[in-house]
């Protein structure tokens, strides 16, 4: 096994130990690890856009990152509601006060870039607190699983390219051996602790994975239409924390809609 390999699969597991730790505590201390992750992933998200300058927006964007999530912990509407809107008006605003400086260099685009940033991320994130240990524990692996197969299955068996405009070097083989990881995932894990029959769990399985899949190829077009190859340096072996957890962002509401029409597992 080479170094890269190895510092692959060690930043991988060390990955893990943050959210494992945020599990374990729960409350407020899953909030924190949250806000951490979204904080680091919404960075190097408006950093693909913007990969100079734009700081004070980039610090509203965390800080309206850490916010939401707060709200959401309270469940409150109000808070939520009033959170959201801090977002919509941290972007109105650098929106205002850009224009007034340079109208030639400021685009309303931005804010569009900022308050999307908002829903792909600590938007995404905020179903982790409606989640069971369990269930965040097979939201989490569904990821890995459908990540690490459609590496090593395209690694070793692929040719035929999947989508190539999007992604050059993803294949068929890749594809198909995503699938059947996150299906045996979800049906072990079904047979295990479940309560829904065999059968929903592999359907569960094909949705989760199709999730994923889409997830990592729509992080992939991004990149591919700013021209950047990863989102950030901050994992070794990985790239960025966006590169590391594209799928997931998928996976995460995709998995909340499921368990709203079939419960899967005990609270």
């Amino acid at each position: 096994m080479d170094s890269s390999h190895q510092k692959r699969i060690l930043t991988g597991a060390l990955l893990l130990l943050v959210p494992a730790t945020g599990l374990y505590f729960g409350g407020w201390v899953l909030v924190a690890v949250l806000a951490l992750f979204c904080g680091l992933a919404l960075w190097e998200y408006l950093s693909l856009f913007w990969p100079q300058g734009r700081l004070s927006l980039k610090i509203q964007a965390v800080a309206c990152a850490a916010l939401l999530l707060a709200a959401f912990e309270t469940q409150n509407p109000v808070w939520i509601a009033l959170a959201l809107l801090a977002g919509f008006w941290c972007a109105g605003f650098g929106f205002l006060f850009g224009y007034s400086r340079s109208p030639e260099n400021t685009d309303f685009r931005d804010a569009a870039v900022f308050l999307a940033g908002l829903v792909y991320l600590p938007v995404t994130f905020q179903f982790f607190l409606r989640l069971s240990p369990l269930e965040t524990v097979l939201v989490i692996l569904a990821a890995a699983v459908s990540d690490t197969a459609a590496f090593y299955a395209g690694t070793h068996l692929g040719k035929r390219k999947i989508w190539p405009q999007i992604s050059p070097k993803k294949s068929w083989a890749g594809s198909v051996g995503s699938l059947i990881g996150c299906l045996a995932l979800c049906l072990g894990m079904g047979q295990a602790f479940g309560l829904a029959p065999w059968w929903a769990f592999l359907i569960l399985g094909a949705w989760l994975n199709a999730a994923a899949q889409m997830g990592d190829f729509f992080e992939s077009a991004l990149k591919r239409a700013l021209d950047i190859k990863d989102s950030g340096k901050l994992l070794p072996g990985h790239g960025g924390l966006l590169d590391r957890i594209d799928s997931l962002l998928l996976i995460i509401p995709a998995y909340a809609l499921a368990r709203t029409l079939l419960p899967f597992f005990g609270q």
